[in-house]
């Protein structure tokens, strides 16, 4: 687990080895262990390093293999390296060090742009060729692993993360209006390849790209599942191939040099986590739990069913309490390492999380993805017995109406609806087997990779701790739409089949208990200090004079936040608030319409 950057010139020119160690330098939090640059004529790469395989020298990137002429930076794990690794061996390649970076190397030169299907794991990574000056980028599958870009005619620049691609200094901070518009309709989330900013996209989940001398660029997706359940069958068989499917997949992501954790909720996706970790562990399990003060009549934790887990299992736990102070001190630098604006409450509580969890550990798994796979959120019921489920998810996916949002912003920034657009596009091309199925499909397939799975990388990663999604393993994903509908949910309860399975591992309490979620009361039900960073954020003068929002529009979300909310319940002020700040700190110098100003590389 790393962070990663590079440069690429199609003019002719040196590439700026300078630029790169900027990027590099400003993904230092997501590899503390080690940094590293390459420059070879137009080409320049860097790597900050989490050491959790090959914790020798040997695994340092960038990696160089000069027989191959191959050079790699990656960020991730493949969880089949050793496999792959005996296999390349029998085809006759050596190996200088026991690392998954290696395994990648042997792999392209062997497979070559089809060694993407051979990895089991999450990844994001750039190989050049030497001899032909080509540049393979690859992103896995769910899009754990994040890779932002900018490309242009004379250069080609990537990284980690927004804020990193910045300090190339290469960046227009010209604000995309698609993309703002799917920030304030989507809560929060913008879908790959689109980015806050116009010349920056994403690289999106399970594609490659070839990007050649000239600068001229080949993208492909490698995969795509269709979610098209299969005829219902024995339940028992059902349970059974689901449990074997997951128990892979956990046993996968306890491949490293160091321990592997559990982040424990206390729900029934993480608590599965913790059961088979167990299976397959000699030694207690390292749980982590954390919670909240309670704010507006509202419990901040479930400390009780984590402790329930963590004593059925024996495992080495420990509960961190956050206190509210907490919360609004750390809030800023929460946001400011976030690759993109993000405002679910779940944030603060991943980065407050993972700060104490790094002191102990290295690596955790997590239960995110459970609920988009297998129907668990309380708006997947009501969407199966919908006579029109399309307009339906609408109304569960947007934050205001496109009226509101036309009276929000700068009238230069409204432009076409491009939120409902998105989503009827993709209803009209899926192939899945139903409209219900269409909405699970975009769920798990699109929506998720910017939202829960950014957010558990950018937090981890802020605190160089490495966090791994069994249920977002592939196989799980591709197993899970085939599951009929009728056992993801049943009597109107979603996650039928998970639930079921789960009992022959779980207490029934633990089953059965109300849907929880990551608590933040704090952040929930604003008020005092919490309440006067929001205020102070976007009345700001810089605020104004970006202009992006309505001056009356943030005065009535300042004069009364709470009657503002989403339907998710998110405060409005929050959300401004959070683009805001990260605007601030990040961007000082974006810009929207033909208010252009020259970007400038930001300090390090």
């Amino acid at each position: 687990m790393c962070g990663i950057a590079g440069e690429i010139r199609f003019d002719g020119a040196m590439a700026d080895s300078e630029a790169v160690r900027a990027m590099t330098q400003a993904q230092q939090r997501r590899g503390p262990d080690g940094a590293g640059l390459y420059q070879q004529g137009p080409v320049a790469l860097g790597h900050r390093r989490l050491r959790i395989i090959d914790l020798s020298a040997h695994g340092a990137q960038p990696m160089q293999d000069n027989t191959l002429g191959l050079t790699l930076v990656f960020n991730g794990c493949i969880y089949n390296y050793v496999q792959l690794r005996e296999q390349l061996q029998q085809k006759g390649y050596s190996f200088f060090s026991s690392s998954d970076t290696e395994v990648i190397i042997k792999a392209y030169h062997h497979w070559g742009v089809e060694c993407v299907q051979q990895f089991k794991g999450m990844f994001a990574f750039a190989i050049v060729e030497r001899d032909s000056g080509r540049v393979f980028l690859a992103r896995d599958r769910s899009g754990i692993k994040p890779l932002y870009y900018h490309h242009t005619a004379s250069a080609f620049h990537f990284a980690s993360s927004l804020p990193a691609l910045l300090q190339s200094g290469a960046v227009d901070m010209a604000i995309d209006p698609k993309a703002l518009h799917y920030y304030l309709m989507f809560h929060g989330i913008i879908p790959a390849p689109e980015s806050l900013f116009q010349s920056v996209k994403k690289l999106p989940q399970g594609h490659w790209m070839m990007l050649e001398p000239d600068g001229s660029v080949k993208m492909e997706r490698y995969w795509q599942v269709h979610f098209c359940p299969e005829p219902e069958g024995d339940e028992e068989e059902w349970k059974s191939r689901l449990l074997d499917k997951l128990d892979v997949a956990v046993q996968r992501r306890l491949v490293a040099d160091v321990p592997v954790g559990v982040l424990l909720s206390g729900g029934i996706d993480s608590s599965l986590m913790v059961a088979l970790c167990a299976k397959h562990s000699a030694t207690p399990v390292k749980t982590f739990s954390i919670g909240f003060e309670d704010a507006g009549g509202e419990a901040g934790n479930e400390f009780y069913y984590s402790d329930m887990v963590a004593k059925h299992y024996g495992s080495e736990h420990r509960k961190i309490f956050i206190p509210q102070e907490d919360v609004i001190k750390h809030l800023p630098d929460c946001i400011a390492n976030m690759s993109e604006p993000m405002v679910s409450w779940d944030n603060i509580g991943f980065y407050l999380l993972a700060r104490e969890v790094s002191q102990h550990i290295k690596v955790v798994q997590c239960g995110q993805g459970a609920d988009e796979l297998f129907a668990g959120y309380g708006w997947h019921a009501p969407l199966l017995a919908s006579h029109n489920p399309r307009d339906d998810f609408k109304k569960g996916w947007f934050d205001r109406s496109f009226a509101e949002y036309a009276r929000m912003v700068h009238p230069d920034l409204v432009e076409e609806n491009y939120a409902e657009a998105f989503i009827d596009d993709y209803y009209r091309e899926s192939r899945a087997g139903s409209e219900f199925e269409k909405g699970l499909e975009l769920d798990t397939t699109v929506l998720i990779t910017d939202d829960p799975v950014k957010r558990v990388d950018n937090h981890t990663m802020a605190w160089g701790l490495e966090a791994r999604v069994p249920f977002l393993d592939h196989e799980v994903v591709e197993f899970a739409a085939t599951i009929p509908t009728a056992y993801k949910i049943r009597n109107g309860v979603g996650k039928w089949l998970l639930k079921e399975a789960s009992r022959q591992l779980l207490p029934a309490e633990v089953i059965d208990r109300p849907k929880g979620y990551f608590p933040v009361p704090a952040l929930k039900n604003l008020s005092g200090p919490t309440l006067e960073f929001m205020r102070e954020t976007v009345m700001a003068q810089h605020c104004r004079n970006r202009g992006l929002v309505n001056a009356d529009y943030v005065v009535q979300l300042v004069e009364n936040p709470q009657a503002h909310l989403t339907p998710t319940g998110v405060s409005k002020l929050y959300q401004l608030a959070v683009l805001e700040h990260w605007l601030h700190i990040h961007a000082p110098q974006a810009y929207f319409g033909s208010s252009r100003k020259e970007p400038l590389r930001q300090a390090s």
